[in-house]
């Protein structure tokens, strides 16, 4: 961060001699009001865009990605592998451990990225063109508004039981409702002239479940231990492989050093969320939130003048020194939620050297970069739920301290 600071100063004295020489203060809110502008560093590769519209279904479109680029890395095809074959066989798993708890657990249309490998593993995979899931639509968009309710109430009138008992063909009513709305999953179908089951097909592709593992970072529970993240969408109770946020990081900048794209669940409820202008940061708000080199950038300014900055957000500012301490107390708050799931996708710098990764989202080709945008390491560090990455990409020294990975 030194050498940041140093490169930005040379950059400052190469002004005319003609000009005045500026106060910090002025060259801090200069920069302050400079729009951001991003350099890709490196980046894996990815398919195009897609757009899970009217639906909570990020998860699976995130998932998808992510196998997508696992695809693309080992020179296979470039797919557009089906959310709704994901989101259909997730929604019958779901309601029957609804059922078993007797309600008492989550029925929602959310979900996590475990789920994309579960259904991976247990029902392989196809293309989108064989399985599109939108039988019940008219212009061909993602709207589960209906569908959501119709199964939430359904489940509800399955566990009141007002037999005294579960009628034995309740699944079968469910599958038909999932049938009518997304179709019937097809046993065998024909691709590029090869014909596959979804289970051959996964595998032709290269994509293996077992080959991606989930990691978190909470200090409620031992780190190099696994547990499942207490939050809604895990529905399944799935474990993550708990370390240090330095740790979490280092996977991540390992993986996508090497070409692997990473699973990302975060919480996008923040004011430093920007998607339109295509960033997201952690502005700071006083002198305090800030230390080490970056603290000196930032000397010239008043507690006031940060505290406006980071209503105004547009473009390079200071941000908030991340700890451990602060993303376990806003994890427990309920200031970080499960929000969203999207795809790391590369490492890019600001104009002022700061280190941003690159995301690949599913809200359609909307915002300054069109379907990307870009987050800040404080940001990834503040605001991650989990990751999920292929388990070759994981630095040696951390998979040694967990069985199998």
């Amino acid at each position: 961060m030194k050498h940041l600071f140093l490169t930005a100063a040379l950059a400052m004295t190469a002004v005319s001699v003609a000009a005045a020489p500026k106060s910090k203060k002025k060259q801090s809110a200069e920069r302050a009001d400079t729009a951001y502008v991003f350099t890709d560093i490196r980046s894996v590769p990815t398919t195009p865009i897609d757009n899970q519209s009217s639906s909570s279904t990020c998860w699976s479109f995130a998932g998808t990605g992510l196998l997508e680029s696992e695809a693309l890395r080992q020179g296979k095809d470039t797919l557009n592998l089906s959310e709704m074959w994901i989101v259909r066989h997730t929604y019958l798993d779901k309601a029957v451990k609804y059922a078993r708890l007797h309600g008492a657990n989550n029925f929602g249309p959310g979900g996590n990225t475990h789920d994309v490998t579960t259904v991976l593993r247990n029902h392989g995979i196809v293309p989108q063109e064989v399985y599109e899931g939108l039988r019940y639509s008219r212009d061909s968009i993602h709207r589960h508004n209906e569908l959501d309710a119709v199964l939430s109430n359904y489940m509800a009138a399955v566990v009141k039981a007002p037999n005294k008992t579960l009628s034995p063909v309740w699944q079968d009513g469910l599958n038909g409702i999932l049938d009518a709305y997304l179709g019937e999953c097809p046993k065998k179908f024909t691709y590029k002239g090869v014909e596959y089951t979804p289970e051959t097909f996964a595998a032709a592709m290269g994509l293996r479940a077992d080959d991606f593992v989930s990691f978190t970072s909470f200090t409620h529970h031992p780190f190099y231990t696994r547990f499942a993240v207490e939050i809604p969408d895990n529905w399944a109770w799935e474990p993550s492989a708990n370390v240090p946020i330095d740790e979490l990081i280092a996977i991540v900048d390992t993986a996508l050093a090497q070409g692997y794209a990473v699973n990302w669940s975060a919480d996008v409820s923040e004011k430093g969320f920007r998607y339109n202008e295509g960033f997201a940061i952690v502005p700071a708000e006083s002198p305090e939130q800030v230390a080490g080199s970056d603290m000196a950038r930032w000397t010239g300014l008043t507690k006031e003048q940060l505290a406006k900055m980071s209503k105004k957000i547009t473009g390079p500012m200071p941000e908030k020194t991340i700890t451990q301490a602060m993303r376990q107390e806003a994890f427990d708050n309920y200031e970080t939620t499960d929000d969203h799931g999207m795809v790391l996708v590369g490492v890019a710098k600001d104009q002022w050297g700061n280190k941003f990764y690159k995301v690949k989202n599913s809200w359609g080709e909307r915002g300054k970069y069109k379907g990307f945008f870009y987050v800040s390491e404080p940001f990834v560090r503040y605001k991650t739920i989990g990751i999920v990455v292929n388990r070759a990409a994981v630095p040696q020294a951390i998979a040694d301290k967990f069985p199998n990975i």
